[in-house]
């Protein structure tokens, strides 16, 4: 259940303008946070990635401890749950003079199953390593990802991995993956432009305070051929384990469990 909507920090009822940008053009940019007892977790990180956004869009935010102030307030009305944290550019329409928009409200997660099957999807929309203004913003044009889940889902899978044109690996419509290559943890490179996921960056770290090495390289989808876990990574995925990706099946392996093991030691 939804529960308080905050619009620039002002209760609501959960509506906005049918000219705002978010309606429109589907301009602005979001955040999505997990809270663990009441808590969000890497609260200050989202609130840095939200910025580099909002700059990325030339979307002025109000100030950071404001944003903060509402992302805790929500929170604390959900005990385990998401925070989702929308910034819109404003009126999209010729005339309207609307305000931009920062909107704030929790509800339930989705229950995540143990593994997930993933089917590879090229994507065109994707920069893939080409530089442009938004590589790596989150902005909320997800129609392309969502897309690819769709496909994937009619094809009998969970959810999709998303590849260049060119077979390059890049990332999940809604979350990171790595993978284990003969006892190295590999996982794409930002330089891809795939999101700097706090997931994968918390996860990456703690892998390597294990004694794994972690490589951040370029690979086609054939790399997976050789690779004994797979794993997806996000902010509601947490650590999961990937079974299937395509034709190519893998176990619940050690490694993926002893992350997924740490990670709940760390939002505990």
């Amino acid at each position: 259940m939804i529960g308080d909507v905050l619009i620039n920090g002002e209760l609501s009822a959960g509506t906005i303008p049918v000219t705002d940008s978010s309606v429109v053009r589907g301009d602005g940019c979001f955040e999505v946070l997990k809270v663990y007892g009441g808590r969000p977790f890497g609260l200050e990180e989202h609130l840095d990635r939200l910025q580099r956004s909002a700059a990325a869009l030339g979307i002025d935010l109000p100030a950071r401890h404001d944003v903060r102030d509402w992302i805790e307030t929500t929170a604390a009305q959900h005990e385990d749950g998401l925070v989702r944290v929308m910034v819109t550019r404003g009126s999209s329409v010729p005339g309207v003079d609307e305000p931009s928009n920062v909107i704030v409200f929790g509800h339930p997660g989705p229950v995540i199953a143990p593994s997930a099957r993933l089917l590879p999807v090229d994507a065109p929309w994707h920069a893939a390593g080409v530089e442009w203004d938004l590589a790596g913003a989150k902005i909320l044009s997800y129609a392309p990802n969502l897309a690819a889940s769709r496909r994937a889902h009619d094809g009998g899978f969970d959810d999709a991995l998303l590849t260049s044109v060119e077979g390059v690996i890049l990332e999940g419509p809604t979350f990171s993956v790595a993978w284990l290559f003969q006892g190295i943890l590999e996982t794409p490179t930002l330089e891809l432009g795939i999101l700097d996921s706090i997931t994968r960056r918390v996860v990456l770290e703690e892998a390597e305070r294990m004694g794994l090495e972690v490589v951040e390289d370029s690979w086609n989808l054939d790399r997976l051929a050789e690779a004994s876990e797979v794993m997806a990574l996000s902010t509601v995925r947490e650590v999961q384990v990937i079974s299937e990706v395509g034709a190519l099946s893998f176990e619940a392996g050690p490694v993926t469990s002893r992350l997924a093991a740490a990670f709940q030691t760390i939002v505990g």
